[in-house]
């Protein structure tokens, strides 16, 4: 696979992924249709404790697209919400009070700290809000989502400064803390085989109560429906209100997930 950083403008001499990765984004279908066949076996997963986890979808998706996410985590028991917003047009400084206060209003209705699930720029939404409120905040995951390095690495740049009116240089420092330490616990699900934003935009700093999971071969569109993503996310959200052991690479899966010492290898 070529290296994604060759012929890259950028900070971080980064560019977005190949046109073939792009292309292969289409296996994303069979990567449903594996969730789909396998379903007996991913609901052997760890089973939820009942607390709310809201379901974040990625630029241009809608809560459509986190369904099939919803209906899995609502079935090994946990109350999954969908984030009623439309469609994802992008706009990250637009949209922070109406996510604050879905946040806040799925925290009171059930008096539970909520986890986080965002697909995408999804995923770069549920970082922010962790940022902002962490007292409301049980654990954030997040699913190929562009917010470290140089996040103009991705093939959806242009549009989504087109659609949210927004460019990305203009929040600079906001963008600095979004990719920083969280006050809660996270993990960042990933893919070198994305298509659609370069592997090396999702990564977090691993500490303590942080890590990166690498999934071989899922696709940017099928990453929140990939089996093995899925058995990732009920296993993370298993774990008790504040505490944190890193992902254990076994289970049903375990031949899906690259060993840890290569979420730091560039």
């Amino acid at each position: 696979m070529p290296d994604a950083r060759d012929g890259a403008p950028g900070s971080d001499g980064l560019r977005p992924p190949a046109l073939g990765l792009l292309l292969a984004e289409a296996r994303s279908l069979f990567e449903f249709n594996a969730s789909v066949l396998l379903s007996p076996l991913l609901m052997r997963a760890p089973r939820g404790d009942g607390h709310p986890v809201l379901a974040l979808p990625g630029f241009l998706a809608s809560d459509l697209s986190m369904a099939p996410m919803r209906r899995y985590l609502g079935g090994l028991g946990y109350e999954a919400h969908a984030w009623r917003m439309g469609r994802n047009l992008g706009g990250l400084s637009r949209m922070r009070e109406a996510l604050r206060a879905r946040l806040t209003e799925i925290h009171a209705a059930t008096g539970r700290k909520v986890s986080l699930v965002g697909w995408s720029l999804g995923g770069v939404y549920a970082r922010d809000l962790a940022l902002q409120a962490p007292e409301l905040v049980r654990y954030v995951i997040t699913l190929g989502s562009p917010f470290a390095n140089d996040v103009r690495a991705t093939n959806a740049t242009a549009l989504y400064e087109a659609l949210s009116g927004e460019r990305v240089e203009d929040f600079a420092e906001l963008r600095e803390a979004i990719a920083g330490d969280l006050k809660v616990p996270a993990t960042s699900i990933y893919s070198r085989a994305d298509g659609v934003v370069n592997w090396r935009t999702c990564l977090l700093r691993p500490s303590e109560r942080a890590e990166n999971l690498e999934v071989y071969f899922a696709s940017h569109i099928g990453l929140g429906v990939n089996p093995a993503a899925l058995w990732a996310v009920a296993d993370r959200l298993a774990q008790p209100e504040g505490e944190f052991w890193p992902f254990d690479r076994a289970g049903p899966f375990a031949i899906a997930y690259a060993p840890p010492e290569r979420a730091i290898s560039a």
